[in-house]
């Protein structure tokens, strides 16, 4: 008898994700580049959290959506141009990577001239000091919180990082829980497909899962 290894669906593994990580942590699906019948089909499933990278692919996907769900939630977990700040505090409930003093301005610009209510920040930290990855160095993360906390009109609410590939992720994620209780932060957003489990255990409040929930892509 040969072993089943068929291809679990988008329910299916929504259904085994949310049992490894608990009801205390809420499971993000990273939906960039999905086409849209897994988009649907994760709706369906009862879906209801969704992480995007680039704002413009997320207004196509999701502005005609909001309507038809109203309990919706939308979290950017991609690098943000200042320049698309409008955009992004229109659209995004959450927006999970600023890292810098510029976008902060922009955003509370974009705040101000839109008239929306500000979108929740997360501030995304460079656990790993690569200088071509996003992210507030773990030494500039006091002075880059203590500007937004004072300034942004909206909440600050946590954390997230991207852990270096080449190396263990157990490390980042208990630094960035260290970095969240130290600061009072309640939000810690960390883990991916491959360590979501992990990030669950030490500490994450938010999993960003793309491919252990949508599959594999395939075009």
């Amino acid at each position: 008898m040969t072993e089943d290894t068929q291809t679990p669906t988008i329910s299916e593994a929504r259904t085994r994700i949310l049992s490894e990580i608990g009801g205390d942590v809420t499971l993000v699906a990273a939906s960039k580049r999905q086409p849209e019948e897994r988009i649907e089909a994760a709706l369906e499933a009862g879906q209801r959290v969704f992480g995007e990278n680039r704002v413009q692919e997320a207004q196509s996907r999701w502005a005609s959506r909001r309507a038809n769900c109203s309990d919706l939630q939308l979290r950017l977990i991609g690098p943000l141009q200042s320049n698309k700040a409008e955009d992004a505090v229109q659209l995004f409930d959450v927006i999970e990577t600023l890292d810098r003093e510029k976008l902060l301005k922009a955003l509370i610009k974009a705040v101000e001239k839109t008239g929306v209510a500000a979108p929740d920040l997360l501030i995304q930290v460079n656990t790993g000091d690569e200088p071509q990855k996003g992210g507030v160095s773990v030494d500039g993360l006091a002075a880059l919180l203590a500007a937004a906390q004072e300034t942004y009109p909206g909440q600050v609410s946590g954390l997230m990082c991207i852990p270096p590939a080449d190396e263990p992720a157990a490390p980042h994620f208990a630094l960035l829980k260290k970095l969240a209780d130290q600061h009072q932060l309640k939000t810690v957003s960390m883990g991916m497909s491959g360590d979501y489990a992990l990030a669950a255990r030490l500490g994450a409040t938010h999993v960003r899962v793309g491919t252990a929930f949508f599959g594999a892509r395939d075009y």
